[in-house]
């Protein structure tokens, strides 16, 4: 199996409230609520989807969390927001205060503030709406991020 990774999926509550967040709040380009006419008959699942296209190609899709349990035919279990968390880069101090306040007017929840941590990076956290945890950060010794 190949290390790639081409798509993540963040099981929501609410579609809606999620897009607005993502595309209004923060900017991200998306053509929407998209697949409402697909509906797999096997899990039960419909395809109704919300799809980013990240830098680097990346997908990030939103999902109702009921369709990706049965999608995945599991049950649906509770929300967990520590069990991992998605990094998003910044090039500067200033850009990841800048990012983090931006987040926090879009309706995100800041869990902990920006701080140079022991290891050099300068970063902080925010939960969105349905509590998936994102790690705004600026790595001084590293140049490109």
């Amino acid at each position: 199996m190949k290390a790639k990774i081409f798509f993540i999926t963040l099981a929501v509550e609410d579609l809606g409230r999620s897009l607005a967040f993502y595309r209004d709040g923060l900017g991200w380009p998306t053509e929407g609520i998209v697949g409402q006419e697909f509906h797999d008959e096997v899990t039960g699942a419909d395809g109704t989807i919300v799809i980013f296209t990240l830098d680097g190609g990346l997908l990030l899709t939103l999902y109702e969390r009921a369709n990706l349990a049965k999608d995945a035919s599991l049950p649906p279990g509770p929300p967990s927001s520590t069990e991992f968390s998605l990094g998003i880069p910044a090039g500067s101090r200033e850009e990841v205060d800048q990012l983090l306040a931006q987040a926090r007017a879009a309706g995100a929840t800041l869990t902990a503030p920006a701080h140079m941590r022991p290891f050099g990076v300068y970063s902080g956290y925010f939960a969105d709406p349905d509590g998936h945890l994102f790690e705004i950060a600026w790595n001084p010794g590293q140049s490109g991020q």
